[in-house]
């Protein structure tokens, strides 16, 4: 994995996190605390991936379409679901 599969995981989490609050107005963080959570869950979704799948989900390693496609996918896909975790934590803390 290099910095620039790292960023693009990042960007595409923030997306997603962003997204995420969109569809979950009740668990929303705020824009700047999905687009956070988000790009955690984005580095974590897209290493998680990268592990389980291997080189396969990286392209080999290479910038080709396959492996910028998976770090989108991966990045943005675990960027909502860490988005949507916290978000689910702080309004049952907040009920409390």
């Amino acid at each position: 994995m290099d910095i620039i599969s790292l960023i693009i995981q990042a960007i595409s989490g923030a997306v997603g996190g962003n997204v995420a609050g969109a569809a979950m107005k009740e668990n929303s963080l705020g824009t700047v605390g999905n687009s956070i959570a988000g790009i955690l869950g984005g580095g974590l979704g897209g290493t998680l991936l990268h592990t389980v799948m291997g080189s396969a989900a990286a392209g080999g390693g290479g910038m080709d379409l396959t492996s910028i496609l998976s770090n989108v996918a991966g990045g943005g896909v675990g960027g909502a679901i860490l988005m949507a975790i916290i978000g689910i934590i702080k309004n049952k803390m907040a009920a409390k």
